[in-house]
């Protein structure tokens, strides 16, 4: 694991003497994670089979929070502290809904974890640090601009994800540190704002609160204690004119059933849908994974119904590989 040879500048690195807790104690617990994934693997063709990006510590004993996509299907994963020490890591799970995902450490951290802090007190304009493995070079003193849903493409939605800004670079499992020190979110992904002629650039920040209802489960069973969400193995895009299925998972249920990228669906179940987060709050209202969702979908010039029977996303990713 070659150390990274970029840096923030440094006008948009935190100021130690400004912030109210130990700034260096605080990145010391952001670790580089590299993740291997088999070729065979389901999201191998969309995600790649060698991921990087960066964890946090969260657990004396080397329980490390990072971002779901980077360590699903992995067969091996390295984390690099910032002594320069490697050590290994087992995937204990990851949970779909919200995309955190959690790492243990297999050897002794002998750094400090960062304390999960209160991400619903933090203000729209407040402070915060967006950090990625690698120290300050690699912090980033950015705002929260908003704090709104926010609908993907793969079927996921977060009512209430954070938004912050100036974007960081290594936006990958970066560690979001609130004003006291404490951890508050955990970077997913970069976002454009605007049209070219006034672009910003946003990070996506899955919020902390949402991990501590569910930390306990995926730590003992691999993932949530709760009711699993159709899952229908597709992709879709949105515009003014509504939503459209961009593509499909091979072998997914949509593909099974007869769905074909440039559908546009008018409706789920009944209900219309305008947008991804209609569409999705439509399709997981219909009930648990395995549920029947009929869709009515809009192909050239005539519409049709197409009945998909709905799975467990999980069914088809490799188990984590347990050391």
């Amino acid at each position: 694991m070659a150390k990274d040879d970029w840096e923030i500048p440094e006008s948009l690195q935190p100021d130690p003497a400004r912030l109210g807790f130990d700034l260096n104690r605080a990145l010391g617990a952001v670790v580089s994670l590299r993740a291997q994934v088999p070729e065979d693997a389901f999201t191998a063709s969309v995600l790649g089979t060698d991921r990087e990006g960066s964890g946090v510590l969260i657990g004396a004993d080397g329980l490390v929070l990072t971002i779901g996509y980077l360590v699903t299907e992995a067969e091996s994963v390295w984390l690099r502290f910032g002594d320069g020490r490697v050590l290994p890591g087992t995937v204990m799970g990851i949970d779909q809904e919200t995309g955190f995902g959690l790492v243990q450490c297999l050897g002794r951290p002998h750094v400090a974890p960062l304390p999960l802090g209160d991400s619903e007190g933090l203000q729209v304009g407040g402070a915060a640090v967006l950090a990625g493995a690698g120290g300050r070079t690699h912090a980033l003193a950015c705002k929260l601009v908003a704090r709104q849903v926010f609908a993907g493409y793969w079927e996921y939605l977060l009512e209430d994800a954070l938004f912050t800004a100036p974007a960081h670079p290594a936006w990958g499992g970066a560690a979001l540190i609130g004003p006291d020190g404490s951890l508050i979110g955990i970077g997913s992904l970069i976002l454009q704002e605007g049209d070219e002629s006034r672009r910003k650039d946003l990070n996506m920040v899955v919020p902390i609160h949402r991990l501590r209802p569910v930390l306990d489960a995926i730590m003992t069973r691999g993932r949530p204690d709760r009711p699993v969400r159709p899952w229908l193995g597709l992709y879709a895009t949105e515009d003014e004119d509504g939503v459209t299925i961009a593509s499909l998972a091979p072998g997914g249920p949509a593909e099974k059933a007869g769905i074909r990228a440039g559908d546009r669906v008018v409706s789920v179940a009944g209900a219309p849908v305008g947008d991804l987060a209609e569409l999705w709050r439509a399709v997981w209202s219909v009930g648990d994974a395995g549920v029947s969702v009929t869709l009515k979908l809009a192909r050239r010039s005539a519409t049709r119904e197409i009945t998909v029977e709905s799975s467990d996303r999980q069914r088809f990713l490799k188990a984590p590989r347990l050391h």
